[in-house]
């Protein structure tokens, strides 16, 4: 088993700039080794590049190399969408501008939508072996932005940047874990896993191993067992579990098997505030009982995986959704949320858990989703609504539990 904190699961930091100002040079000082490619030629780097890097109080963060935001061509554009990307999913970008060069108004467009967001970054003013240039100076006094000088090749300010980067540890939002609040030293849980023909081969998903995880870090017990032998062994416990976390796709059965006053949920409603919005994907349950026909639906998966003959997201929640919400609906399968006009054909979206994707990503697209009024709901959520498991599947969370109440 892979013991590393999945890159999805650290913080992100990411050197964005214009070609050929050190980035990659940069990149290779803070590991201390080669890991990005460098070269004089423009355009070295393409395809952003993220390594895991342990930095004391920070812990394991993924960082990313990028290509520049001066890229040409049609390809260049591209590289240039994905820079973006890489920069909107950030906890803490890393502008790199060569100090012998004057301002660029891809930097200062980079800053200004940093500011928009409200966004820490750190300036690394590169190419400090040589003058500062009189505007890239006025430029940086002017913005009132602090910033570090870099020289790659003498390898001074590395130090300095390190430093900076392990000063913002106590600054920076962390996703919650998974049982966050949940739980406290020494309960007991049970986890149901069904293995089927949707289950890795030889492994568990990764919110199973996170919860896991994360149950052990708490220091409490964990009791894990398939949907099947659930009831032999809940009947078995002198010592019953505080919280039982399921698969959603054996919501019923496992909530026939346990009594009703005994406290449960399932993993991808965890997932469901640990990387989106809880309340709103609580929120938007309300529209599901009144869904008008005709309207369009999107079944958004983060990640792409192989499907099966009964995939949940393209088979189950469908079938589910036309015999118990409405079945006059349009069904459209994506792995990226449309954008502008084509986004305003639709009314819903149902999302995977996001378990790949970092929280940034994921909330950025529920933002979008909230300006043009569309409404939202995780398959965990939309799989309890329609087995007749709300609000019992939501009160571990007291606020959505009242919000649910409320709708």
């Amino acid at each position: 088993m892979d013991r590393s904190t999945p890159i999805s699961e650290q913080l992100r930091m990411v050197l964005i700039g214009l070609r050929n100002t050190g980035k990659s040079s940069l990149m290779n000082n803070l590991f201390e080794r080669p890991v990005s490619i460098v070269s004089e030629v423009a355009g070295t780097t393409t395809d952003p590049v993220t390594k895991s890097i342990e930095l004391s109080g920070l812990g394991p963060v993924a960082l990313t190399d990028t290509a520049g935001l001066d890229d040409a061509g049609q390809l260049g554009e591209l590289r240039i969408i994905k820079s973006l990307e890489h920069l909107n999913a950030a906890d803490l970008p890393i502008i790199i501008t060569r100090g012998d060069h004057e301002p660029a108004e891809q930097e200062e467009g980079v800053i200004e939508k940093l500011k928009n967001q409200n966004k820490k970054f750190i300036i690394a003013v590169t190419f400090s072996d040589l003058p500062l240039n009189s505007l890239k100076r006025d430029w940086l006094q002017k913005k009132c932005m602090t910033y570090i000088l870099i020289d790659n090749i003498h390898k001074t300010g590395i130090a300095e940047l390190k430093k900076k980067l392990i000063s913002y540890s106590g600054t920076l939002a962390r996703e919650l874990t998974p049982v966050e609040g949940l739980v406290s030293e020494n309960e007991f849980v049970i986890l149901v896993t069904p293995i089927d023909l949707a289950a890795p081969k030889g492994r568990l998903i990764l919110p199973q191993v996170e919860t896991i995880r994360d149950l052990l870090d708490r220091d409490c017990a964990a009791l894990i067992v398939k949907e099947r032998e659930l009831k032999y062994f809940y009947d078995s416990l002198a010592v019953k579990p505080s919280l039982v976390i399921t698969d959603s796709q054996v919501f019923s059965k496992v909530a026939a098997d346990i009594p009703p006053d005994q406290k449960m949920t399932s993993f991808s409603i965890l997932f469901a505030r640990k990387k989106w919005d809880l309340a709103y994907f609580v929120r938007s349950l309300a529209f599901l009982r009144n869904f008008p026909p005709g309207c369009k639906v999107i079944i958004f998966e983060a990640c792409s995986h192989h499907r099966q003959a009964d995939d949940i997201g393209s088979v189950k929640i469908p079938r589910l959704f036309r015999q118990m919400v409405q079945s006059k609906v349009e069904f459209e399968f994506v792995h990226t949320i449309p954008e502008g006009a084509e986004l305003k054909k639709y009314s819903l979206v149902i999302t995977c858990g996001g378990c790949m994707s970092t929280r940034n990503t994921l909330m950025l697209q529920l933002d979008m989703l909230k300006h043009n009024g569309i409404f939202a709901v995780n398959y965990g959520l939309f799989l309890a609504f329609v087995n007749g498991l709300l609000p019992r599947a939501l009160e571990p969370f007291p606020y959505e539990y009242g919000l649910y109440g409320e709708n």
